[in-house]
């Protein structure tokens, strides 16, 4: 099978359905920027991380691809059984920041990204996690999107924060806290 296919050669794509759209068209900028995400979460993976964080990180990439094939999928057009997302995989996000919760300090300030490459990696991952989450929102409003999605999304950029928060924790550095300038 060849990679290339060079029916995008003049800027459309397909969706899962046969639908040909832009390569410009929202539902791709909405998947398209969960792939981003998804790279974003292997580059954390590959840091210096415990065995259940990376678990979980791979499960959580397993649902970022769950999540990019019912956003690549026409919602009129296609017949496609697709894998689903569910309301335990939202339960374990909270579940999972909870966990993590538990042995940090209260969050008192607003917190500057930043602390060491792992933290940092964590907050761009949570800043495109937001972006995926808008761009999905505002096709929700055009479009039919399963509600689950826009509900892990937001859950899934409060874990990245959390995550960076543990890490920076673990490696016994003080949080980056924002002082305003009065």
């Amino acid at each position: 099978m060849k990679i290339y296919t060079k029916t995008g050669d003049k800027g459309l794509t397909s969706l899962i359905g046969g639908t040909r759209v832009p390569k410009y068209h929202l539902r791709i900028e909405s998947y398209g920027t969960i792939d981003e995400l998804n790279s974003y979460i292997g580059l954390i993976r590959c840091q210096q991380l415990g065995a259940h964080e990376i678990n979980i990180l791979k499960e959580i990439q397993d649902r970022l691809f769950t999540i990019g094939a019912e956003l690549a999928a026409d919602p009129e057009r296609s017949r496609k059984k697709l894998p689903d997302l569910h309301v335990e995989d939202i339960a374990l996000l909270e579940q999972e920041m909870d966990r993590m919760n538990e042995s940090l300090p209260d969050l008192t300030h607003f917190i500057l990204p930043g602390g060491n490459s792992t933290v940092s990696f964590c907050h761009v991952a949570r800043c495109i996690c937001r972006r995926a989450e808008r761009l999905t929102v505002h096709l929700a409003a055009e479009s039919q999107v399963n509600e689950n999605i826009l509900i892990y999304l937001n859950r899934l950029s409060d874990y990245l924060f959390v995550l960076a928060r543990k890490v920076n924790y673990s490696a016994g550095e003080p949080e980056n806290i924002w002082i305003p300038r009065m």
